[in-house]
């Protein structure tokens, strides 16, 4: 889209943050094991700067294989919005892991409930309220506000997702599929060409079919498999891969403003 690319190529933050060295991949640590209240532990990136530097380089490479997709390319504008805010996330996780970008994390050093308690007790103190509910969640696509930390669970849930591809040893075409599969997703609300989106994504799907039993005949689950990865990705929220990723340099970053300069931009 020419109408949007003058003036705003150069202004983003985000090619600030790419400018700087080539991104280093941290080795991935075990698995943390404990009881499950582990999983509700907030955690953070060991080297957030490393970790957001390759998750940057990751989203311009992906926003450029969308945009070089001639059928999105016809598409209205409103409409490539549309569909790439909603999908942004998984697409950014696909990207990761194609790269074998692994993450590595340590735990907050803010006490956990039952540290407090203890810790009350011991001076004699009542124990800490229960902290209330939480707030329903924002809208696709943007940030909570204010501070916040993934949990242990969010953090699993992703490095799931990323051990499960890799354990595939999933192939480019594969993976170019598979995000044609998510690209076009025909149940977003407010899409105007649902039919032609929703042929993009059987024939994503039809492709991936003929390629597995073409490459890997003596796997017949393989296509199931790979199927797997698209519900895992389903499970992880889009709020958390951007917490994750860009509040720790970008801070409170608005993805859909990003994304407008990105989609704009000649990347």
């Amino acid at each position: 889209c020419r109408c949007c690319a003058e003036g705003r190529r150069h202004s983003s933050i985000l090619y600030s943050i790419l400018r700087s060295e080539e991104r280093a991949v941290p080795p991935a640590g075990p698995a943390p094991r404990g009881c499950p209240c582990g999983s509700r532990r907030r955690v953070a990136l060991r080297s957030p700067q490393v970790a957001c530097k390759a998750a940057s380089a990751v989203l311009v490479k992906t926003l450029r294989f969308v945009q070089n997709v001639p059928c999105f390319q016809e598409l209205p504008l409103e409409e490539q919005l549309l569909l790439v805010r909603s999908c942004w996330a998984p697409l950014l996780l696909l990207g990761l892991a194609q790269d074998r970008v692994h993450l590595e994390t340590v735990e907050s050093a803010e006490p956990s409930m039952l540290q407090r308690i203890l810790t009350a007790r011991q001076q004699g103190e009542q124990p800490p309220p229960r902290a209330p509910a939480p707030a329903p969640a924002p809208a696709p696509g943007r940030p909570q506000h204010g501070p916040h930390l993934p949990s242990a669970g969010d953090i699993q849930a992703i490095k799931g997702f990323l051990a499960k591809c890799w354990s595939l040893d999933i192939s480019t075409k594969e993976y170019a599929y598979l995000k044609g599969t998510v690209l076009f997703n025909p149940d977003l609300p407010g899409l105007q060409c649902t039919q032609y989106i929703e042929g993009l994504q059987r024939e994503a799907q039809q492709a991936l079919n003929e390629h597995v039993r073409l490459i890997h005949r003596g796997d017949e689950a393989r296509f199931a498999k790979l199927n797997v990865v698209l519900s895992l990705l389903r499970s992880i929220n889009a709020n958390v891969v951007a917490e994750l990723f860009f509040r720790p340099i970008i801070g409170a970053v608005n993805m859909d403003d990003m994304l407008l300069e990105m989609l704009c931009a000649k990347l």
